[in-house]
């Protein structure tokens, strides 16, 4: 083996062997194709060896690739040991703060508190990633992830900052066209479904009621039923602030999941995570009603 293995090739190919494809691994790096066909290219003259088998199906691991992607995945986790305990250091508030937040609640659910975090602390930047993925916090994906889930199992601190509850909604008009519409039936009516498989309705307020669409993001689904295409189960945080959309009569809200307020143990002493983390807390903890009522 001739020379050294840098750190930047090794983060291509784990791109790559992650993704299997270059072109995949190009954008999720935010590069161009060509560099990353180079980088591979490079570390297989480098190592003496072919690191992936290359077909039209993508890349598929030799073993050497195998070998060399337990060894990455070692260095990539102590460079991300290495950022955290770094940014751990940090005792001023200021600076950037990469916050992992689920699609339906990077919107009127996290205006509000950006507003209110931003007039506290003018000299911190949020950078928001707006993912319905779980950003793993010890890669250093995010500084602080918000996360919509039953149980957090994963190894991270933090706090259930509350448990929501959801409702049926949906456009005046719609109820009007449906006036015989009565908990435990819901025949002649439609649900605006989130998922294919339909076994929900049953359990649901209206089980006689057939799904209309799939639709799978939540404001997509409280568009459409604005819309008068049916009805939705959603968070009451969010339809609430919807003029367009009334709970339905007779229905009574249903406590649902939790959000949580997570980050790495390493950076919970780190000022600037700890402004947001608090500030986002206070702002849930002040509106709790908004949540569960």
């Amino acid at each position: 083996m001739a020379g050294h293995i840098d750190w930047d090739s090794l983060r291509i190919f784990l791109a790559c062997s992650r993704t299997g494809s270059l072109r995949a691994a190009a954008d999720q790096l935010c590069v161009n194709h060509a560099t990353v066909r180079r980088s591979i290219g490079a570390l297989e003259e480098r190592l003496g060896t072919r690191l992936f088998d290359r077909s039209v199906g993508g890349l598929v691991l030799t073993q050497p690739g195998e070998t060399l992607q337990v060894h990455a995945e070692e260095m990539e986790q102590h460079t991300a040991d290495i950022e955290r305990k770094l940014a751990g250091i940090d005792s001023s508030p200021s600076g950037s703060v990469r916050v992992s937040i689920p699609t339906s609640l990077a919107h009127s659910f996290l205006a509000p508190i950006l507003a209110g975090f931003t007039q506290a602390h003018p000299d911190i930047e949020v950078e928001v990633i707006a993912t319905n993925q779980i950003s793993n916090l010890g890669r250093y994906e995010a500084d602080v992830s918000i996360r919509v889930a039953f149980e957090v199992e994963d190894d991270v601190v933090g706090r259930r900052a509350v448990r929501y509850v959801d409702c049926a909604y949906a456009a005046p008009a719609y109820l009007d066209q449906h006036p015989d519409l009565t908990v435990g039936d819901g025949t002649g009516a439609h649900w605006i479904g989130w998922t294919k498989n339909k076994s929900w309705i049953k359990a649901s307020p209206f089980p006689n009621a057939s799904q209309r669409h799939y639709l799978p993001e939540v404001f997509m689904q409280m568009e459409a039923a604005a819309q008068g295409l049916g009805m939705v189960q959603v968070p009451c945080f969010l339809a609430d602030g919807d003029t367009r959309l009334v709970r339905i009569p007779g229905v009574k809200p249903t406590p649902n999941r939790s959000i949580w307020i997570l980050l790495h143990g390493d950076l919970r002493r780190t000022a600037r995570v700890r402004a947001f983390v608090d500030h986002t807390a206070k702002y849930i903890d002040d509106n709790r009603s908004l949540f569960t009522t």
